[in-house]
């Protein structure tokens, strides 16, 4: 069977993350929009796909904050959001307005939001954040890193890959492994926790000849020096100085 090559899932640190989801401006009708897309976006870990896909009555605020959301296989599942993100959301659905589309997300004509106009506004966030944040520049960012950016998190703070499983709605944990092979957590746990090998003790000593020869070189670069300082000859001046015929 061929092998085929297997990298570490791209995904961005807290910061990094933070300065795009603050980037869009809330003093308007998208930037309220785009604020609360991409918080739900990184709080949710929801493929752009589901994103797109929510609508307006997959969202409940009583007792708590959640939201219903439609996955692969038609497996749904109901994630809890954080206060954040659900304050977002409810200043964009008090300027929302009464559109035909049932979707969440919507355009200024009042269609629901496509897959490339999701990916169209993140890249102009990203691009603005990375001014403040130049490590954006190094980096692709596109939604699903945004999924895995939420996979991380959930992984780094509850340590349990199942969990991150159910978030993202992965039918088998398998698929969730990829996300322990970029957490250097369980790693660090396991060095802390193995005896390391002892370093054999000893003082460098540099050979006499090593020693000769450091002791030679100041000599010799002074002997140098001197030699370019020294005037040229009377004859080498005279010949200069002679003129041709």
């Amino acid at each position: 069977m061929k092998r085929t090559a297997s990298r570490l899932v791209a995904h961005l640190d807290r910061e990094e993350t933070q300065a795009i989801v603050d980037t869009p401006n809330p003093s308007t009708w998208m930037g309220l929009r785009d604020r609360a897309m991409l918080h739900l976006a990184v709080a949710a870990g929801v493929r752009v796909s589901e994103l797109i896909g929510l609508r307006v009555d997959d969202l409940t605020f009583h007792p708590w904050a959640a939201i219903r959301v439609r996955g692969k296989g038609r497996r749904e599942r109901v994630l809890p959001l954080w206060k954040q993100t659900t304050s977002a959301i409810r200043r964009w659905l008090g300027v929302r307005g009464d559109v035909r589309a049932l979707e969440l997300f919507v355009n200024a004509r009042g269609d629901a939001l496509t897959r490339s106009g999701v990916g169209y506004l993140l890249s102009k966030y990203v691009r603005q954040a990375a001014t403040k944040h130049p490590s954006l520049k190094r980096k692709r960012v596109s939604p699903h890193v945004l999924r895995h950016t939420c996979a991380m998190q959930t992984l780094q703070a509850t340590g349990d890959v199942r969990k991150v499983a159910l978030w993202l709605g992965h039918a088998s944990v398998q698929t969730t492994e990829i996300y322990l092979r970029a957490d250097p957590t369980d790693k660090l746990d396991a060095i802390a926790s193995v005896l390391p090998m002892r370093l054999r003790s000893g003082r460098f000593r540099p050979p006499d000849k090593l020693l000769a020869s450091l002791r030679d070189r100041p000599r010799s670069e002074a002997a140098e020096a001197r030699s370019a300082a020294a005037p040229r000859s009377s004859s080498a001046v005279r010949r200069r100085q002679t003129p041709k015929k």
